[in-house]
């Protein structure tokens, strides 16, 4: 809450109001608001920290997907620290997943999974259980250390953080697009549970073989190989599906979401496109 308030108050300046300004209307489009339950308990915390006078809190994909789609309607995935897709009917129902890990069924769980992954195929190399890997090298390298056993110990001793392991993620991407075999595996299994979520998503929203658009957005997307291959699993598995990435910040979705609450209409909608959509 403390870093989103920071955010508000350099927005603020950015627009000549003084800090502390309550605006009308507020959309706050968050990671980590997976399940209903996560609105009810969050929605009051953002409200009782008074910056607008309405609080809408949702998820961050349905910021992605409003960014994204032209039809109103389509999938969005979102591949960062976290894993999550939802999507959005052509009769406004909505479909979503839990997105808690193993919790809820979870292969992999993003960048936080495949960072943590690329510290244990470095551990199965140098043990014997997995085959020999790049990352043996570049996982301490990372660290500053000599080995993917001085990492390991370092984590486990409290010395190193157990959050700087998803820095790892894009070591291992870096790895897979090196033609490293262990580190493209692991980035396989989260290409599969990306492809998964969509392909299950477009199933759920029931349009038949109606095309759909499908936005992707998050840091992995950033990666080339990585999109490439979500994009490719999905089109196989769901032929209607159109891929892209989103153009513009994510925050660009919550902004537009804004602009729907207070009816600013379709000139305030492109200002702000142009704004901040990247070609």
């Amino acid at each position: 809450m403390d870093a989103l308030g920071a955010t508000i108050d350099a927005a603020l300046a950015d627009a000549g109001l003084p800090t502390g300004t309550v605006v009308p209307t507020g959309v706050y489009c968050l990671s980590g608001i997976d399940l209903p339950v996560d609105e009810r308990l969050v929605g009051p915390t953002v409200e009782d920290r008074g910056w607008t006078t309405t609080s809408d809190v949702r998820n961050d994909t349905f910021a992605v997907l409003r960014a994204g789609v032209s039809s109103g309607w389509g999938v969005a995935v979102v591949c960062g620290t976290g894993l999550n897709c939802v999507g959005l009917g052509p009769d406004g129902s909505t479909v979503r997943f839990p997105a808690l890990g193993e919790l809820s069924g979870d292969y992999a769980q993003g960048g936080s999974w495949l960072g943590l992954r690329g510290l244990g195929v470095a551990l199965r190399a140098a043990d014997g259980r997995g085959g020999p890997t790049t990352l043996s090298t570049l996982v301490p390298e990372h660290f500053g250390v000599t080995s993917a056993e001085d990492v390991l110990e370092a984590v486990y001793t409290g010395q190193l953080s157990y959050s700087r392991l998803f820095e790892l993620a894009e070591v291992v991407l870096a790895a897979a697009r090196d033609g490293d075999g262990p580190a493209a595996g692991a980035v396989g299994v989260l290409v599969d549970e990306a492809v998964a979520m969509v392909v299950a998503a477009v199933e759920r929203i029931d349009i038949g073989s109606a095309p759909v658009e499908v936005v992707v957005g998050g840091s992995l997307f950033d990666d080339e190989g990585f999109s490439h291959r979500v994009f490719e699993g999905v089109r196989a598995k769901a032929p209607g599906a159109a891929p892209r990435r989103l153009l513009g910040p994510p925050v660009l979705g919550a902004a537009l979401l804004g602009l729907d609450e207070v009816a600013a209409g379709a000139e305030a909608e492109a200002a702000l496109r142009a704004a901040l959509e990247t070609d």
